[in-house]
């Protein structure tokens, strides 16, 4: 029996009827009453709805009479043929369909309207081959169709266990079918390639699939669902072991995405591929965040990124949390815990949130990523403060000395653990994108944590040598020579020999470049809020509580150190040191 009423929706063509003869201005959806919610009426689990709670009424008003979702709420370009603005009707199905005390809009009439109507203009986007569009009308969008069989599924799912919209799931049914049939189609060469160009799109579709075939049994699309598991684990991750992102790594799209998607898809289809492939990114990753010793958190290796910059990851991150998901995978990949909240630590901020006099800060256009409601589905799985604490104790860098060097596609990424330092670099004949920054890419002390983190996507804040007019060998490709021995030696240089650089880490590390004309030394320091920081002309000197780090050039110079001020972390912020020379320059890094 439908729990709603169906005689206050206007829908279909009807619906279209109805709206062509009203005047211009009527021509919108009554927007639902606006929601003012309680945080001490949120389950622990349950607090990522409530910001999305106060978005239904003003997302609702701004949808136009055919559905479209206008105000630039998810998603750009905002127009009505980027199926992507569309994924928060899985949004609007949530709340149409679940009961919950503070639930205001289960079985509201205005959510129900508006959720058809934005069912109606997304499903009518559809290319007859089954993908969706998304930056022109006639483009066959791999990310579009990808995320489309993911929230459409989702949706398909509340509609069909509230009973609503009983029309509309047959059209979904339907809709998803086409979609795989293109999607799970090895000959598909937008969404296959070898490697895969963004395997994060990729994997969402498939997790979506997953859950389409759960509802919706196929033995042929099952068949093809299967084989792309095991073609996702070939083509979709580096034997270095991250996901491809536009041939490189990326930690955003591959920890707040890509492995979310993993997880969303595995819990649906329980394929081992899935697992092996987390495993050996966990694996990645251990060497690719920097854990302070603190425990306030993580410094990730962005140099390295193909397509985004996100530099640091606070210890317990609360809802709503993009990489909520990965919790999932703990039980198989007990490694995996050291990389999300624990249980206890979790709770405690929970109880923190219900606790605020304050009143639920409202998402902020666009930031408003329909996926953190999806991360509900299977419940959580975070690991207790004891099982991260072990995982964290088996870090690699936490051992006191390795070298590491992986590569793939021209790209080398380099690793050094001595006991006094741990060093990363990238190098190699190509970068992936024009994104990456090439050189020394972090370093960090065992009791001081991160000292250097060089940005991507910057050129006034990456580890390198620079010429007048801020050019920078550490964007473009630098290959290098890995010479081994103790103290490790390596030696890089830009494809012109204007700059050659040798590199030693040992007791202490020391850096020489060699330019052909004059240039400056350009390094990122990550400077704590209660470090003292004394600059001389023949070097600089950071305190961290007892460790005493010495930058030293020998030579009386005239360096700078300037705030980087769009830089900052949580207690921290970036300073960049430069030091101007002419040509020549040796650093020796120490520990006083």
């Amino acid at each position: 029996m439908n729990a709603f009423s169906r005689r206050s929706l206007i829908t279909g063509a009807t619906a279209a009827g109805l709206l062509a003869a009203l005047p211009s201005p009527a021509r919108a959806l009554p927007a639902p009453p606006p929601a003012t919610p309680d945080r001490r009426a949120f389950a622990p689990d349950e607090q990522r709805f409530a910001q999305y709670l106060m978005l239904v009424a003003p997302m609702v008003a701004d949808m136009n009479s055919g559905g479209f979702f206008g105000g630039g709420w998810w998603r750009s370009p905002n127009v009505e043929y980027n199926a992507r603005v569309q994924e928060h009707v899985h949004t609007l199905a949530w709340f149409a369909t679940q009961s919950r005390p503070w639930n205001l809009y289960r079985g509201n009439a205005r959510v129900l309207a508006a959720l058809d109507a934005g069912l109606g203009h997304y499903l009518g986007l559809q290319h007859a081959d089954g993908s969706w569009p998304e930056y022109s009308p006639d483009q066959h969008s791999l990310a579009a169709t990808g995320f489309a069989m993911g929230y459409l599924s989702k949706t398909n799912a509340l509609l069909r266990r509230a009973r609503v919209l009983p029309a509309r799931q047959a059209q979904l049914t339907a809709a998803l079918r086409r979609a795989m049939t293109w999607f799970l189609d090895p000959a598909t060469g937008t969404v296959w390639q070898k490697p895969l160009t963004w395997a994060n799109q990729t994997a969402s579709g498939l997790a979506g699939a997953a859950l389409a075939l759960n509802q919706d049994p196929d033995p042929a699309l099952r068949r093809r669902l299967t084989e792309a598991f095991a073609r996702l684990a070939t083509v979709g991750q580096s034997p270095a072991g991250y996901f491809y992102e536009e041939s490189g790594a990326d930690t955003n799209y591959n920890v707040e995405v890509m492995l979310p998607e993993l997880a969303d898809a595995w819990r649906q289809s329980g394929d081992p591929h899935l697992v092996a492939m987390t495993r050996r990114y966990t694996d990645w990753l251990g060497y690719n965040l920097l854990r302070e010793p603190d425990g306030s958190g993580w410094f990730a290796n962005i140099a390295t990124n193909s397509r985004t910059s996100s530099r640091f990851y606070a210890d317990t991150r609360p809802d709503p949390e993009r990489t909520a998901l990965n919790a999932q995978f703990v039980p198989e990949v007990p490694a995996l815990a050291a990389f999300v909240s624990s249980r206890e630590d979790l709770a405690a901020a929970r109880r923190e949130w219900a606790a605020s006099p304050a009143p639920v800060p409202a998402l902020v256009k666009p930031d408003t990523s329909p996926r953190i409601l999806t991360h509900a589905l299977y419940g959580e799985r975070y690991p207790s403060r004891a099982e991260r604490t072990a995982a964290i104790a088996r870090l690699p860098y936490r051992r006191a000395h390795f070298t590491e060097l992986r590569s793939d596609q021209g790209q080398d990424f380099l690793f050094v653990r001595r006991p006094r330092w741990y060093v990363g670099g990238y190098f190699g004949a190509r970068r992936a994108t024009s994104l990456a920054r090439t050189g020394l890419t972090f370093l960090w002390h065992p009791a001081a944590g991160t000292l250097v983190q060089s940005q991507n996507n910057n050129d006034h804040a990456c580890w390198g040598t620079v010429f007048p007019g801020q050019v920078v060998d550490s964007d473009g490709a630098q290959q290098a020579e890995f010479l081994g021995g103790e103290p490790y030696r390596l030696r890089y240089r830009t494809p012109s020999g204007s700059v050659v650089t040798e590199v030693t880490v040992g007791e202490r590390i020391t850096r020489s470049v060699r330019a052909t004309s004059a240039a400056t030394e350009q390094i990122p320091l990550v400077v704590r809020d209660s470090d003292t920081v004394a600059l001389d002309g023949r070097g600089l000197t950071l305190t961290r509580g007892r460790t005493v780090i010495r930058f030293d050039w020998a030579e009386q110079r005239e360096p700078r150190l300037r705030p980087a001020t769009t830089i900052t972390y949580p207690g921290r912020r970036m300073h960049v040191l430069t030091v101007p020379h002419n040509g020549i320059f040796d650093l020796v890094v120490s520990v006083r």
